[in-house]
């Protein structure tokens, strides 16, 4: 009876000491895949600042989506390599740093969501956007690009654009 109730106890402890490696090993992933994640954000908003146009476009999967502050900015990724083209060609195309960043990932740990405070030449902008895991690489899916208005100056914001707001309403 004491060698079952000691056997007992030892797989207990072996079980409990498993459990909590194997939440080490998970908390470990997600925070290196979390680290992934900035560094092709980062890369990629580089990328765009040193108009490296090959470098930027292999950031984000064949069918990404790049939705500009624009209302008419939708871009699947082949029409916007078309758009931003002539910009990267210039030798500059546009300049987002991140000033903070949240990254949330999937249950399986293949998809993430991010949303970030970005300092533009648009002063500041919000970013928002899906990233997947594509082979070994974390690549960007889905990307939103918004000015941030401040509350108290919407009223100003929404009267400057009535008009143009108007005739793309017409045209849906």
């Amino acid at each position: 009876m004491k060698k079952i109730i000691l056997w007992v106890v030892v797989i207990a402890c072996v079980s409990c000491n498993t459990e909590k490696a194997r939440q080490k090993v998970e908390e470990f992933r997600l925070a290196q895949s979390k680290t992934e994640i900035n560094t092709v954000l980062d890369a990629w908003h580089k990328a765009a600042a040193d108009a490296k146009f090959d470098d930027y476009f292999s950031k984000m999967t064949d069918d990404a989506i790049f939705i500009g502050t624009d209302p008419t900015e939708n871009w699947q990724n082949s029409a916007f390599k078309e758009f931003s083209k002539p910009y990267f060609d210039k030798g500059k195309a546009w300049s987002f740093i991140a000033l903070e960043r949240n990254v949330f990932m999937s249950e399986y740990g293949d998809i993430a969501w991010f949303d970030e405070l970005l300092d533009t030449q648009m002063e500041l902008c919000r970013g928002s956007g899906i990233v997947k895991k594509v082979g070994d690489q974390w690549k960007i899916a889905h990307y939103v690009l918004s000015i941030a208005v401040p509350n108290d100056n919407v009223k100003e914001v929404v009267a400057l654009k009535k008009e143009f707001d108007s005739i793309v309403k017409t045209k849906l």
